[in-house]
Order: structure tokens, then sequence, then C-alpha cells
């Protein structure tokens, strides 16, 4: 069975079209179509059914697919295995991750990458909005959340966890924060998206969450501009770990209640870096997933 055949077939599975497979793959959509039909007819099964408005997995198209998605992974990590002594990755790898994300863990790492791989180009796209991988032509994407859910292959970077701190300076001045509900009495730094806005949630070890509302005069759409109003005595903030670290090794802000977990959200939260397909992972991109896993998973 040709091995090109079985990555167009997942490849169709993933982005439910004919069409939309060829965008990806730069094909005619009736050379993908045919590709698919040839592999039926050697397979002796319909693996799609087809109608004018719609395409979707026959009962053993999925089940042969399921088997077979993993073999495919298995052969393209051995082909980089075996390519990798005689090449070098190249190309231009497209990537996006949010402001503070990029400016504080992917920036710094990006020297001794372009060092390990010279060959290869990074283009770069911090942003806070969520960018559409296929639209934009992203070739890897780093998302701070829960679980992702969708269509798009997601991996875990690194574990992430919030945290509630406050300058020295505010605290000397409007008091010490010794509980969670202490919150409603100051002023708190609010990140622009909904669910930070208006309540922060706890939980204490094995105790039942809990939600605490909070106010304050300011709301800020970007991280690393929250972060500055915290240090500058602005008032509590609630913020990432890894964005926080050496502003709390370092005394400027102050993690005011060390022992609970804090979150807006989900208390399993991560980075998480999602890319287009399993099935057609280019070298350019799997190296960088390798490196990021290695300098800050």
């Amino acid at each position: 069975m040709d091995l090109e055949a079985l990555r167009t077939i997942t490849l169709v599975a993933q982005q439910g079209s004919f069409a939309a497979a060829a965008r990806v793959l730069d094909m005619d959509p009736s050379s993908v179509s045919r590709s698919v039909a040839n592999t039926e007819a050697e397979l002796g099964l319909r693996i799609f059914q087809r109608s004018t408005r719609a395409l979707s997995l026959t009962e053993e198209g999925e089940t042969y697919l399921r088997r077979i998605e993993p073999l495919i992974d298995e052969f393209e990590h051995a082909r980089d295995i075996a390519q990798a002594s005689c090449r070098r990755p190249s190309g231009t790898l497209k990537m996006t991750a949010s402001v503070a994300f990029a400016h504080e863990c992917i920036v710094p790492i990006l020297s001794a990458f372009h060092e390990r791989y010279p060959e290869m180009t990074v283009e770069l796209l911090p942003t806070d909005m969520t960018m559409d991988i296929a639209a934009n032509s992203i070739d890897l994407a780093i998302r701070l959340a829960p679980a992702p859910k969708g269509d798009l292959i997601s991996t875990r970077l690194m574990t992430t966890r919030y945290r509630v701190c406050a300058s020295p300076a505010y605290l000397e001045e409007h008091g010490p924060i010794v509980k969670p509900g202490d919150l409603i009495d100051h002023n708190c730094l609010r990140f622009a998206l909904p669910d930070f806005r208006t309540r922060w949630r706890f939980k204490l070890n094995d105790n039942p969450a809990f939600d605490v509302p909070v106010s304050g005069h300011t709301i800020i759409a970007n991280a690393l501009s929250l972060r500055q109003a915290a240090v500058d005595g602005m008032g509590a903030v609630l913020l990432a770990d890894w964005l926080i670290r050496s502003e709390i090794q370092t005394g400027s802000l102050v993690d005011v209640f060390p022992e609970y977990e804090c979150t807006a959200t989900e208390f399993d939260t991560a980075a998480w870096m999602l890319y287009p397909s399993r099935s057609y992972l280019p070298r350019k991109v799997r190296v960088m997933i390798d490196y990021l896993r290695e300098r800050l998973g």
C-alpha cells in the first residue's frame, strides 16, 4: 500500500472534505478524490460515504483509519530519525503564541535554536488573538488554556499555574491580603477576558473550590502590562507562574496565597502546542516541538 495514499486518506478524514485536504497538499481536489478512490478499490472497502453536502467515514473506514494512523506516525518518525544524520532541517517555520508567552518563553531561547538549526527560519507571530491556523498557514501554535477542543492535534508543552500577587509597596499601603475573601476590599488588576473580569477561583487542598468576586479600576488586555502595573503597586493581579517567577524571586511581587490553587477558568491549565495534522508533520515542526519540550517542558 502506497504510504502517500494512506496519508491522503487520513488528511481527508481530518479536514472533512477533498477540497480542504487538497489545499493542505497543494493539489487539485480531483487528484485527491482519485487517490482515495484508487485506495478504496485496492482495499476492497468503502472508506468514505459521499453525498452532495457532506463527506463522512463509513464504519469500516473509521475502523481502518483508527488502526493505520499510529502506523503512519511511526513511519514518519522512523524516516526523520534515518534522515537526521544526512539532512538538516530547513525552511520557514511559521508559529504563533500569546504576546507574553512569546516575549518571556520563546524569544529567549530562539538564539540557541538558530545555532542548532542554522538553515531554518522562524517566523514568530505574537498575538493575543486566536489565529485561524489553517487560514493563516500556521505550522505551530502555542495556546494557554485548559485542554483544547477541536480538530487540531494538541500536545501539552508545560503545565501552568496561576498565582495572585501584589507588590510589597501596595500591601504596605493598603494592608495585608491574608485569605482570598480579602480581595473583595482590594483593587484588583484584571485581564480583559470575560472569565478574568469579575471573579477568581480558589481551592485549598481537597476542599471544594470557591469563587471570590473581584473589582478594580484597571482592566488591561496584555499580561506583560498587567505585570508591570502590579510591580508599580497598582493592585493585586492574577497571572501565570511562568510570567511572575522572576518577580517573585527578586521580591518585587509577593505571592499572597502560596498555599492555594488559583485560577480564573479551570485549575488544570497548560501551554499546549497545536498543529494541523499528525500525519503531515514536517521535520521543521517536529524539531521545534522537541526543542520546546527540551527547554520548557
